[in-house]
């Protein structure tokens, strides 16, 4: 399970696995050091489509 937080507007995720091969498949494709900055633009984009969720 990840440790999830949230200070001061700011979400960060500890130990968070995420097994999909797939998703590696793609993020490989990229230079790691911009896998952060892919991961944390995707988890923003994920997030955006809940937006709304929460009352459903």
């Amino acid at each position: 399970m990840a440790d999830i937080q949230i200070e001061d507007g700011i979400l960060r995720i500890q130990q968070l696995d995420i097994q999909d091969p797939s998703v590696a498949a793609i993020l490989s494709a990229y230079p790691q050091t911009r896998w952060a900055e892919i991961t944390r633009r995707a988890v923003k984009i994920g997030l955006g489509y809940l937006k709304g969720g929460e009352r459903d």
